[in-house]
């Protein structure tokens, strides 16, 4: 019901915004900061020209009516950024980095092939299969415009797979901004017991009060992530004599075959993880300091400068994470998966958590020239209750200590970024996570240097705990996993040169060895990761894009990581008949040999396996992307390295993903992303 309610909302906006569109000046983009605080807006948010001593509403529109300017920041960040335009990478647009690999069908639990481990202290509940695709309150944008400004935004890929994306963003008024983000994807999979959805949305506010010295800030997300589960194919020998053609006739693990369907509006689960998330936050913070004023075109405008603000941020999140199987195959259980279960009984985990955080802050600013230098300290108590089976529950609490330092210097040229939390009490009691990053602009010419350290103490994921409703094998206690990394990176944006070295060591990390088997590696181990991307131009309109990442462990940790892992991309773009941009070629991505991790289907997360070696060919695709003034389009043509010669030109021969989970063979997606400006 819920999902048929945004469906309405979305198509009587898009129809609206249509018409708007027809029938509104032409505009450009232009992105960065506004330029004289003289513009203010009407009721629309279109920017009116202020004469001396007048605000009202009936006010001469200056030469800004006609365009836009629109940036934004992240939510507890004060660095502005402005919207990509680029159309030379798609993984830019799709809801997954490229760097990321699903079990063969979008909305899959994921797993990075660059090691990326989990650095957060604190209360966790253990679920992370699925966070590559949600919203979060770290990738929150709170949206500065002069006009308002929607996106709408399609793909539609083979097998009925379909990605909805839609923005939009204004300011009421000139201290007055709110934003409406929503995303759905549906993709029934090219195997039997594949489909899966994803429902994203995220509503955001931000107010500050006419003397500057009040400010609102407002964020609701809400996720769905729904996915059935196979547990892979029964026989993946049998994908080279396919009868007719097609992996969906192979049986699968899990799943009961004759109530399998390709429906691409099917978004039920039978057999599979549906997890669930939403969060409330709200920031509110008063600032005491000092007032000055300017004079600009014989006009006196009023400023004020911060020194102590007051914030409090409360923050109430719902969280659900289930597997449920109404189809159970004892038989299937005790051969593929080492379990016992009785047949024809229903089997559901299911873990419900609630928190609610307040925390409390102080900030000065020893410069009140530079709003982006400041001290902050604080204290905060969280409140967490956990339902098992809707059974058992459990009550728990958290104190923590916060503080962080920001600096950018007034030139430009420093950029200080640090930050701790300390968990003093609680069911987290010792955890803490401390982070330093230091960037150094060397010149136009040079670049940027960063240096950044960070060290993270955490507790065991609570799934490990026995009251936990997941069937987990856990029989020891475990202690606590220490991660600590070191970064470096430089950047030489007129080269389009970057490079990164990282080096992490972990000690007690935590990890699974089966589909039920938690473990604990008793040592420390490390592992060093350089990576490379370069953009050089050809000749003419050629331009070669490499990234190029090594990983190298150090020790017996139980991770195991492609030692070499490459995209490229060969381009050829450039602008045409004026309002044209093109960018069209081929994107190769390749990785060594390597024991890839297995995958569980029953926690919705990969684990760790040295048996059974992945070795692939180069992926490779064919792509087209181009923008038209405000019309972005893709159409792309991918895994052509599924070419099977030994039958001629039939491309059956797909990569392998994980043990059992093949990718798919031949994929086409077309893409639009559409700009209005009202």
């Amino acid at each position: 019901m819920l999902l048929k309610r945004y469906s309405l909302f979305f198509v009587c906006y898009l129809l609206t915004q249509v018409v708007a569109a027809q029938t509104a000046d032409k505009a450009l983009i232009r992105g960065g900061r506004p330029g004289a605080s003289a513009i203010t807006y009407d009721r629309q948010g279109r920017p009116i020209k202020n004469n001396a001593g007048k605000n009202d509403s009936l006010q001469t529109r200056n030469s800004l009516a006609d365009s836009i300017t629109i940036f934004y920041k992240h939510f507890d960040s004060t660095k502005l950024r402005t919207l990509d335009s680029s159309i030379n990478d798609f993984s830019r647009y799709f809801p997954l980095p490229y760097s990321t690999r699903t079990l063969g069908n979008l909305g899959t639990a994921t797993q990075s092939l660059l090691f990326n481990p989990y650095m957060k202290a604190g209360f966790n509940a253990g679920f992370h299969g699925y966070d590559a695709y949600n919203y979060s309150l770290e990738n929150t944008k709170f949206f500065e415009t002069t006009r308002p400004f929607t996106e709408l935004a399609f793909i539609l890929g083979a097998k009925a797979e379909q990605v909805v994306d839609f923005l939009h963003t204004q300011n009421k008024k000139d201290n007055f901004n709110f934003s409406l983000q929503y995303r759905f994807s549906n993709s029934p999979g090219a195997l039997k017991n594949q489909n899966a959805n994803i429902n994203n949305l995220r509503f955001t506010s931000h107010y500050k009060s006419n003397n500057k010295k009040y400010e609102l800030f407002f964020v609701y997300l809400s996720n769905k992530n729904a996915s059935s589960e196979n547990g892979g194919l029964q026989t993946p020998s049998k994908l080279d004599s396919l009868s007719l053609n097609d992996p969906y006739e192979l049986e699968t693990r899990l799943g009961k075959s004759t109530t399998a369907s390709r429906n691409p509006f099917n978004t039920n689960v039978s057999t599979g993880n549906v997890y669930t998330g939403s969060q409330l936050v709200i920031r509110q913070q008063y600032d005491l300091g000092t007032k000055d004023s300017s004079v600009v075109d014989s006009v006196t405008y009023r400023v004020f400068y911060p020194r102590l603000r007051l914030q409090h941020t409360l923050s109430v999140a719902s969280n659900s994470y289930q597997f449920l199987d109404t189809y159970v195959d004892s038989s299937k259980y005790q051969l593929y998966f080492q379990k016992r279960v009785a047949s024809g009984k229903s089997i559901n985990y299911k873990d419900s958590w609630q928190d609610i955080t307040n925390e409390f802050s102080i900030l000065t600013f020893p410069d009140k020239n530079n709003q982006s230098q400041y001290l902050k300290t604080g204290i905060a108590y969280q409140a967490l209750k956990g339902t098992f089976d809707t059974l058992g529950t459990a009550s728990l609490y958290n104190i923590y200590a916060v503080g962080a330092y920001k600096n950018r210097s007034k030139n430009k040229i420093w950029d200080i970024d640090a930050h701790v939390n300390l968990y003093l009490t609680g069911h987290n009691s010792g955890d803490y996570d401390a982070a330093i990053y230091l960037q150094r602009y060397l010149g136009a010419k040079a670049g940027y240097l960063t240096l950044g350290f960070n060290n993270v103490n955490r507790s065991p994921a609570f799934v490990l705990d026995p009251a936990s409703s997941f069937s987990i094998n856990a029989n020891t206690r475990f202690s606590k996993e220490n991660s600590i990394q070191l970064m470096a990176k430089y950047e030489k944006p007129n080269r389009h040169l970057s490079f990164l070295a990282s080096y992490y060591g972990i000690s007690n990390y935590m990890y699974f060895d089966g589909f039920f088997s938690p473990k604990q590696a008793s040592g420390l181990f490390n592992l060093l990761q350089l990576s490379l991307q370069k953009k050089w131009h050809l000749k003419g309109h050629w331009n070669w894009y490499t990234e190029l990442h090594l990983q190298q462990k150090i020790g017996t940790g139980p991770v195991n990581v492609p030692a070499f892992y490459t995209r490229n991309r060969l381009a050829f773009e450039g602008n045409f008949f004026t309002n044209l941009d093109v960018s069209t070629g081929l994107e190769m991505q390749y990785f060594t040999a390597y024991n890839a991790d297995g995958y569980s289907p029953f926690l919705g997360a990969y684990f760790y396996q040295n048996t059974q070696q992945l070795s692939n060919r180069p992926d490779i695709h064919a792509y087209f992307h181009f923008r038209i003034k405000r019309l972005k389009g893709f159409i792309r043509i991918e895994n052509l390295n599924s070419l099977n010669t030994a039958k001629g030109f039939s491309f059956d021969k797909p990569n392998f993903m994980t043990a059992n989970y093949p990718n798919t063979t031949l994929w086409t997606r077309i893409g639009i992303w559409w700009n209005f400006i009202n």
